[in-house]
């Protein structure tokens, strides 16, 4: 649920984007500008938060006025280990070290619907936070970090799996099937394909993240659309933007069969207005790009 602190939505002052060079980052930047607000992105090359002050260098540049977007993390197709959860454990130090130093106007933190278990209850921001691994409980462990370290309103926003043509992750859904049927004329699932997930296209995150920013919100929310589908029906969707035929195979089954949907009943009473791109049309898109690009 948030709590809107400009109750009539106004541009930031400036937003200091940390993770600027991601798949999410890059949609983020790329809306700010196109609505004419200033931002501040530094590179990890100059702004590394995870090495000894980082902290410091980030308080140096950081204003009162600012807003602070921390999306800047090592994500699970780079390692789901113990080093990777350090390393971001140890960014998330820095930037609660720089917010106690320099408090900003606002902060939005990007976590995970990893925080959440996989119950197949519908997800709301109520659910209980049970990370099953290290990448939740990291987003977790950050959450807490960043809420104790200002009295800035924080928000924080919990993605569910994000698709589009820019993404580098690769994870299972949408743009790993794309890829697969570009490259190989087929889409292997695991099992069946029975999974039921929710798909969120990029540009509704960066669309969503600047209402936040917009209406100064704080609070926690989920960022899904309300609908899930299983990965079979995804492939099917997929396998028909192609002008050739894609076959759709199964492969062995090395997990449990799980689910997830979300109640967005919050998303809609704080912006009751929203409309998601259907997936159909987004999936559409994220195709066009990618041919676009050969």
């Amino acid at each position: 649920m948030l709590t809107h602190h400009n109750p009539v939505p106004g541009d930031p002052a400036r937003v200091v984007v940390l993770g600027a060079r991601g798949f999410i980052g890059g949609a983020l930047l790329a809306a700010l500008a196109r609505h004419g607000i200033p931002t501040l992105s530094p590179s990890r090359a100059e702004l590394d938060l995870a090495a000894d002050g980082g902290g410091d260098r980030l308080a140096a540049v950081l204003r009162a006025t600012d807003s602070l977007l921390f999306l800047a993390a090592i994500t699970p197709d780079k390692g789901r280990g113990v080093e990777p959860f350090l390393r971001n454990v140890r960014m998330g130090a820095s930037v609660a070290a720089a917010l106690e130093k320099v408090p900003p106007a606002h902060v939005v933190y990007f976590s995970s619907d990893g925080v959440y278990p996989l119950n197949g209850g519908p997800v709301t921001e109520g659910s209980c936070a049970q990370p099953p691994d290290l990448y939740g409980m990291m987003h977790l462990a950050r959450e807490t970090m960043i809420k104790m370290s200002t009295k800035a309103p924080v928000a924080v926003l919990r993605p569910t799996l994000v698709y589009g043509a820019e993404d580098t992750h690769n994870s299972y859904g949408p743009n790993r099937l794309r890829r697969m049927a570009h490259a190989e004329g087929r889409i292997v699932l695991f099992g069946e394909g029975e999974e039921m997930r929710d798909h969120i296209a990029v540009d509704d995150v960066a669309a969503l993240a600047l209402l936040v920013l917009r209406h100064r919100s704080a609070g926690t929310l989920n960022l899904a659309t309300g609908h899930s589908i299983t990965y079979a029906d995804l492939a099917r969707k997929v396998a028909a933007l192609f002008d050739r035929p894609i076959a759709i195979v199964t492969a062995p089954r090395q997990n449990p069969i799980t689910h997830r949907h979300f109640d967005i009943s919050a998303l809609r009473g704080a912006f009751p207005a929203f409309a998601f791109t259907r997936l159909e049309d987004g999936l559409a898109a994220a195709h066009r790009k990618m041919l676009g690009r050969q």
